[in-house]
């Protein structure tokens, strides 16, 4: 008990006094993330709304398929990643693999599904809405799809922030692809993981009281554009 007790104290020193090593995994996990969300989004957002607005042959297949990605198993991801950019694979001659890229694009994998589906299930809602109107008004595909994206900012914002939940979290694909290197590809679930291994508790706890905090605050970001959707949208 009184071990346990010494590495909480030194796992909020090591907070607390912003610890180099500790801080470098941090900011490594936050730029692969954002990263990741950002590639997601751009993909993602754009796919989902096509998804909700146009009628084609197939359409039901793919939003099956995208509804039923959003629980991708990160470590299939992960070795999908790992065979594409292997020295082997199509894309090996880029030497990407074991490189915050890497991660990147499995993160971006992992968490595009979750994107394209939450912002064809919201867009679709507005489209019924607003569809006969917006025809009546001559308005175009394109500029109808930009505007029902514009009008569901808030709540796309909560599709992306979900997708993010998702990826600061992710340990099996970015393990695989990134190698968990020191001062290179080490993020702080992977850094979790080794430490609590090697029986260094005190980093591992100090990650993980940041990796939590970094949680309640997304799931609070959740939250609030949650509420600023529904006071928006006047439901």
């Amino acid at each position: 008990m009184a071990e346990m007790t010494g590495a909480v104290a030194a796992a909020f020193s090591l907070v607390a006094a912003a610890d180099p090593e500790l801080i470098e995994i941090v900011r490594l996990s936050l730029q692969v993330s954002v990263a990741a969300v950002a590639i997601a989004a751009l993909i993602g957002v754009p796919a989902g709304a096509a998804l909700a607005m146009l009628r084609f042959p197939g359409r039901r297949v793919l939003i099956v398929a995208f509804n039923a990605m959003m629980g991708l198993p990160p470590v299939v991801v992960g070795l999908c990643v790992y065979l594409l950019l292997s020295r082997t694979g199509p894309l090996g001659e880029l030497g990407l693999l074991f490189s915050a890229s890497a991660m990147i694009l499995a993160q971006a994998i992992l968490i595009t599904p979750i994107v394209t589906a939450l912002t064809r299930q919201v867009i679709e809602d507005l489209w019924q809405d607003f569809s006969e109107q917006l025809r009546s008004l001559g308005v175009g595909t394109p500029r109808a799809m930009l505007t029902l994206i514009r009008e569901a900012r808030y709540r796309l914002l909560t599709a992306v922030l979900a997708g993010f939940g998702r990826a600061i979290a992710e340990v099996g694909a970015v393990l695989i692809v990134g190698g968990n290197i020191a001062h290179h590809t080490r993020v702080m679930t992977t850094a979790i993981a080794l430490e609590t291994s090697k029986g260094n508790l005190a980093l591992a706890l100090g990650l993980g009281i940041i990796l939590i905090a970094v949680s309640l605050l997304i799931n609070a970001l959740v939250y609030l554009t949650s509420g600023v959707a529904r006071r928006y949208s006047g439901t």
